[in-house]
C-alpha cells in the first residue's frame, strides 16, 4: 500500500467516524426537508442541534432541538426552534452568494487564508522543535547527574518534566490549529466552480432531491449558530471564510397560527347581544366562516372563544339591560317561580333566552302585570332551571 493510499483511507475513516459520538458533525445527508441537518449549533450551550419532524397542514416540517442535556441527564429539552423560516432565509442567502464572481472571490480568500495558516504552522513547528531540544537536553542532564546528589537530581528532574509539558502543549497547539485551518481541497474547488453556473436552476428544480440541496449547503456552509431572544439570530459561517448574521422574527407558535381571526371575534361579540352560543354558531356557518383551524363552528367552540377572549356573556349583557331572573320577578309579583315560568310559557310574560337550555331573563312587566285568577289552571311543562352563562 502506498503512502498516498494510506492517507486517503485515513481521511475516509475520519469522515465516517465524524457521524458518531456526541457532536455528529458529518451525518450523511438524508431525504428529510431539514436543509441544515448536522450544521446547526445552539448559541447558549455550544452543542449541536438535532432534527425532529412533524406534520403541519399535511406537510412535513423540521424543528431544530438541543437535546444533549435531555438525553444524557434526563432533563428538559434545552431549546426548540422551528426550522422553515430559518431554512428559507439561509437558502436565499446561499443563492445570493453563490455566483461565479462570488465563488472566485471566496476561493482567493481561502487561498490567502491557507497561506497564512501554513506560515503560522511553520512557526509553531519551529517552536515545537525548540521545546523538544530543551526536553532532550534536560533528559541528558538528568541522566548524567550523580544519584547520590539528591538535591541536584530532583531539580534536574523537575526541569525535565517542565520541558516535557511544553512539548505536549506545543503538539496540542499544532493539532488544534491544523484542524481549525483546514484548507479547501481541489475536489471542493471543482464542485464550487461547477455549481456556480446553474445552481439556481438546480435548486428550484422540483425533481432535485432534498438530499442534493443539503449537499450543496454543506459545500458552502461550515456551521450555523442560532440564538433566540425577542428575535432569532442566525450566524452563518461560509466555507470561503465569510460570515453572515441574519436577524429573523420569531415564528408563530401553533396556538397563534390557529387563533380565531379578529373579525370573527368581533362578529361573535356583536351577535351575543341577541343570540345564544348555538344560534351564533349557526349564523357563522351560514356566512361561510370557519375557525382558526378551518373547522365549522358549534356551540362549545363559540363558548370557548367567548371565554378565551373574555367577551361579556349574554347573561351579563341582559342583566346590564335591567332584565330580571325568575326568582326576582316572582318576588316582585308576589307569586312562585313556577308561576312565572307558566305565565312565560302562556305568553303572559316576555322573556329572552340567555343560553341554549331555554333559560330566560325577564324584563319588568310594567304597571299591569298578570295576576293569579281563581279557577284558572295553566298546564305547561316546567322549563329548565339552569343558570349557566
Amino acid at each position: 500500500m502506498t503512502f498516498a493510499r494510506w492517507e486517503s483511507n485515513q481521511t475516509a475513516l475520519a469522515a465516517q467516524a465524524a457521524s458518531r459520538g456526541l457532536e455528529r458533525t458529518a451525518t450523511a445527508p438524508r431525504e428529510g426537508p431539514a436543509l441544515l441537518q448536522g450544521l446547526v449549533i445552539w448559541g447558549r450551550c455550544g452543542r449541536r442541534m438535532t432534527i425532529a419532524y412533524h406534520l403541519r397542514q399535511g406537510r412535513e416540517v423540521s424543528d431544530y432541538r438541543c437535546m444533549t442535556h435531555a438525553i444524557q441527564n434526563g432533563g428538559t429539552v434545552c431549546q426548540r426552534i422551528p426550522g422553515p423560516g430559518i431554512e428559507q432565509a439561509i437558502a436565499t442567502l446561499l443563492l445570493k452568494e453563490l455566483t461565479p464572481l462570488a465563488v472566485e472571490a471566496a476561493l482567493k480568500v481561502t487561498d490567502r487564508l491557507a497561506a497564512q495558516a501554513a506560515e503560522a504552522d511553520r512557526l509553531r513547528s519551529t517552536h515545537l522543535q525548540r521545546a523538544q531540544h530543551r526536553a532532550d537536553l534536560a533528559k541528558r542532564r538528568n541522566l548524567a547527574v550523580d544519584p547520590d546528589n539528591r538535591l541536584v537530581a530532583d531539580s534536574l528532574e523537575a526541569d525535565w518534566n517542565t520541558a516535557l509539558r511544553e512539548v505536549a502543549a506545543a503538539c496540542k497547539d499544532i493539532e488544534r490549529a491544523r484542524t481549525e485551518a483546514e484548507p479547501v481541497n481541489e475536489a471542493l474547488r471543482e464542485k464550487l466552480a461547477h455549481l456556480a453556473g446553474d445552481v439556481h436552476r438546480l435548486w428550484h428544480d422540483p425533481g432535485t432531491p432534498m438530499r442534493e440541496r443539503k449537499r450543496i449547503a454543506r459545500l458552502l456552509i461550515t456551521d450555523v449558530t442560532l440564538t433566540k431572544a425577542e428575535r432569532i439570530t442566525a450566524q452563518v459561517r461560509l466555507s470561503g471564510g465569510r460570515h453572515h448574521t441574519l436577524d429573523l422574527p420569531l415564528p408563530l407558535g401553533g396556538g397563534k397560527l390557529w387563533q380565531t381571526p379578529k373579525p370573527i371575534v368581533a362578529a361573535i361579540d356583536t351577535l351575543l347581544e341577541d343570540h345564544t352560543d348555538a344560534e351564533i354558531a349557526d349564523i357563522l356557518n351560514q356566512r361561510g366562516l370557519t375557525s382558526g383551524k378551518g373547522l365549522p363552528f358549534h356551540r362549545l367552540l363559540v363558548r370557548d372563544i367567548r371565554q378565551d377572549y373574555q367577551l361579556t356573556s349574554r347573561f351579563d349583557r341582559l342583566r346590564d339591560r335591567g332584565l330580571l331572573t325568575a326568582h326576582e320577578l316572582a318576588e316582585l309579583l308576589g307569586v312562585s317561580v313556577p308561576t312565572v315560568w307558566k305565565w312565560h310559557r302562556a305568553g303572559l310574560l316576555e322573556g329572552e333566552k340567555y343560553n341554549d337550555k331555554n333559560a330566560c331573563l325577564y324584563p319588568h312587566p310594567g304597571p299591569n302585570p298578570p295576576r293569579v285568577q281563581q279557577g284558572v289552571r295553566l298546564n305547561h311543562r316546567r322549563p329548565a332551571t339552569t343558570t349557566s352563562k
